[in-house]
C-alpha cells in the first residue's frame, strides 16, 4: 500500500455517537491480534493467520501510519477503518495514474451487526474530506460479500467495475467528492469485515 499523503496526522479524536476512532495505542495489540487470527474476521481476506506467527510479526503499536485509525468503543478497542492509496498495478482506478484513496475496515466479531461500521466508515470520511478535498474515494469488495455491499451503497458508493481479483469477483465503487451518507439504521446487519487488511500486521 502507498502512504496517503501530506495531512496532519494524528488528528484529535473523532467521537461519534458511540465511537471514537484515535491512533492505535500500544493497548490494543491484542485485538489486532484477534483480528488477523479470527476465522470469522478473515473469511472473505483469504483467511485466519496463525496466532503464533501474529504473536511474533506484530509490534507494539500497530497500524501506526496516517489514515488508519482504530475504532474504540468504551474505551476498548473493536476494529479499525482506514484510508489508503490503492496500488496503481491493481485494476480499478478512478484518478489518471491511480493512487486513489480507498477505504477499509475491519471489526471484532462481538461488534457486528449493531450499525458501528456506518458509524465509523461516516466519521472517516468525513474527516477525509476535510483533509483531502475535492478528492473521491474508492471501495473494493467481493461480490460475495453482502453486507459490505448494502454497507457500501448507505456511504454513498456506487458501483463503477466489477473484476475477477483474488479468485474471486470483487465489486468496484466510487463516492464523488462531497457524496453523502444515508440515515443510520443500528443494527441493520452491517458488514463485519471488508475486502483488504485495513491495517497490515507488520506496520510499525
Amino acid at each position: 500500500m502507498t502512504a496517503l499523503g501530506p495531512c496532519t496526522w494524528p488528528p484529535a479524536p473523532i467521537g461519534t455517537e458511540r465511537l471514537v476512532l484515535r491512533e492505535s495505542e500500544a493497548r490494543d495489540r491484542a485485538a489486532f491480534i484477534e483480528l488477523f487470527a479470527s476465522p470469522e474476521v478473515r473469511a472473505h481476506l483469504g483467511g485466519p493467520r496463525p496466532r503464533a506467527e501474529l504473536e511474533e510479526a506484530v509490534p507494539e503499536v500497530p497500524g501506526r501510519r496516517p489514515g488508519v485509525f482504530v475504532i474504540a468503543l468504551d474505551g476498548a478497542m473493536i476494529g479499525t477503518v482506514s484510508l489508503d492509496r490503492r496500488d496503481a498495478t491493481r485494476p480499478g482506478q478512478v484518478r489518471e495514474g491511480g493512487g486513489d484513496a480507498e477505504l477499509g475496515y475491519v471489526f471484532l466479531p462481538e461488534a457486528w451487526g449493531r450499525g458501528y461500521a456506518f458509524e465509523a466508515c461516516a466519521a472517516a470520511l468525513a474527516w477525509f474530506a476535510g483533509a483531502f478535498p475535492g478528492e473521491p474515494v474508492v471501495l473494493c469488495t467481493q461480490v460475495a460479500n453482502d453486507r459490505s455491499l448494502r454497507l457500501a451503497g448507505r456511504l454513498g458508493f456506487t458501483e463503477a467495475a466489477r473484476f475477477e481479483e483474488y479468485g474471486a469477483e470483487q465489486w468496484f465503487g466510487v463516492r464523488a467528492p462531497g457524496g453523502s451518507v444515508l440515515a443510520s439504521r443500528r443494527g441493520d446487519g452491517d458488514t463485519e469485515a471488508d475486502h483488504r487488511e485495513s491495517a497490515d500486521a507488520s506496520d510499525q
